[in-house]
């Protein structure tokens, strides 16, 4: 046979459409052609394909090869497409039987002695398929329903990728060290005579349960106001500003919010799991991310972007927390980029060729010093800051983007003395009781966390009586609150009010949300 056909996927920002891989031989002087808009390492594997059929025993076809990726129109890069391609043309060639292929989807990065390497964006590409299983099962008795779609396949990767892409839950999944072990176990399929060792299904293990959380709010001494703060935050999805001395517990308080947030959803975790694996990155699975990003960061790399989108610092903080430390040091242009996302839960990447929507419901925490010197205000009198100096430095985050940030809180610092005596505070553990019950009652209210209500929704949810909208106007006379700001306020007053178990908002709660409004 001089035509095969082989199904894999590419990897278009957190998404992974099919592609079917298409080889045909035919005559006429040797030569491979790969076409179907491939990037530069698609192009490059015909070598790394070449080298590992031969050294894997297998006979490369003396003839001219042409290999279609469709669809043409999707761009199609990372080496991943090596093991596919090699099977399509050992199959075209007759050395393996066509039959066959079509119950299994292929990726891997191919060695040039034929060993299979790891490649990024398995779970992605599991999660895929089982998406598209789903589809299959509500099609199955829709004779019209394409044929790939009423057919579960197995899919086989690097063994290295084995154990991440087994997360996801109906999907076989087939780990394989080598072309060779691939080949034999495909060749056994097709001749039940044949003796080679077929592969074997990876099946999670324990061990594969997040280890947890290395900190504890625990080790927060004192500053009993951040701290009540940092549970309101966790509870109700709120973003969070510290303002306060260098060495005041700024970085160690951000650090741990997401110890206090309630666990992850299976969904959620695999959303999250989904994103690191094809940014190619390190994630304890289970766990809420903890994103704290460097001053220089520039704009592209903060929400995403690049001539082929990747996600940014944003999508990878999705579902836990970014953290920008000295927040007045960031380029102004980069943290206006924030807006949108903030508001928006996700951020859409425009290029002339594309567009793609990355998810960003993340927690923003931010921390920064009252002046450049960092101790206006203290009581030691350090300080030596000019007023027009501590201005200009304030002065470097624009209203619009404070406005959307619904806690502020001043973090003083503690004297020596204070914390060589305070005493133990509450463990993430006795918080995130509070902040998961509080957390429950909101999804069981509204199908969402107080953070995310709209407008309209917060008319509906959220009631105050006469005397609670007497004080609401008394404060926007007082702190000038815009209509964004007075909405916050009331998010934060219904979250107050749900670590209370309380179903009405009362003037205390309300007081209380209007204390985090001083900036």
């Amino acid at each position: 046979m001089s035509f095969a056909q082989v199904y894999t996927r590419s990897v278009v920002g957190l998404h992974a459409p099919q592609v079917i891989i298409e080889v045909h031989l035919s005559q006429g002087l040797p030569a491979l052609t790969i076409v179907g808009l491939p990037a530069a390492a698609v192009r490059e594997s015909k070598d790394r394909v070449r080298s590992a059929i031969l050294n894997s025993g297998f006979q490369f076809p003396n003839r001219r090869l042409t290999i279609n990726l469709a669809p043409a129109d999707l761009p199609k890069d990372g080496a991943r497409l090596d093991l596919p391609i090699a099977i399509g043309i050992l199959s075209a060639s007759g050395q393996l039987e066509p039959e066959v292929l079509s119950g299994f989807e292929f990726i891997g990065e191919l060695a040039l002695n034929g060993e299979l390497r790891q490649v990024s964006g398995s779970l992605a590409v599991a999660r895929a398929m089982k998406a598209e299983s789903l589809v299959a099962k509500s099609t199955t008795a829709d004779e019209q329903a394409p044929r790939q779609l009423r057919q579960l396949r197995q899919l086989i990767v690097p063994i290295n990728n084995g154990s991440e892409a087994s997360r996801v839950e109906g999907i076989e999944i087939l780990g394989a060290q080598s072309l060779k072990s691939v080949c034999d176990h495909l060749q056994s399929l097709a001749d039940p005579s044949v003796t080679t060792e077929r592969l074997e299904i990876v099946t999670p293990s324990p061990a594969q349960q997040h280890i947890g959380y290395q900190v504890d709010l625990a080790d927060v001494k004192g500053q009993h106001h951040a701290r009540r703060a940092l549970e309101i935050a966790a509870a109700g999805g709120h973003s969070l500003l510290f303002t306060g001395p260098p060495g005041s517990g700024k970085t160690l308080m951000a650090s741990r919010l997401p110890t206090i947030l309630p666990d992850l959803s299976d969904e959620d975790a695999l959303e999250v799991a989904s994103t690191y694996s094809v940014a190619d990155s390190d994630y304890d699975y289970g766990t809420r991310p903890f994103r704290q990003v460097h001053h220089t960061i520039s704009a592209v790399a903060l929400v995403g972007g690049g001539s082929r989108p990747k996600p940014g610092e944003i999508t990878l903080a999705n579902k836990g927390v970014l953290f920008l430390d000295e927040l007045p040091e960031f380029d102004r242009t980069v943290l206006e980029v924030l807006r949108q996302p903030l508001e928006a839960k996700q951020i859409t990447i425009s290029r002339a060729n594309s567009q793609l929507t990355f998810p960003a419901n993340f927690q923003l925490v931010a921390a920064m010093n009252p002046c450049p010197c960092g101790y206006d205000g203290d009581g030691s009198g350090r300080c030596r800051c000019r007023p027009e100096q501590i201005k200009r430095y304030q002065d470097k985050l624009s209203g619009p983007l404070l406005d959307r940030i619904d806690l502020h809180i001043t973090v003083p610092a503690l004297p020596i003395a204070d914390l060589q005596n305070a005493q133990a505070g509450e463990t993430s553990a006795q918080v995130r009781i509070r902040v998961a019950a509080a957390h429950k009652q909101q999804l069981k209210r509204q199908k969402k966390v107080n953070n995310e209500l709209s407008p309209s929704e917060i008319d509906k949810y959220i009631q105050l009586g006469e005397g609670e909208q007497q004080l609401l106007q008394l404060a926007q006379q007082r702190l000038n609150l815009s209509a964004r700001g007075y909405h916050r306020v009331l998010r934060v007053a219904r979250t107050i009010a749900d670590l209370a178990d309380s179903t009405d908002i009362t003037s205390a709660h309300v007081s209380e949300a209007l204390s985090y409004r001083s900036k």
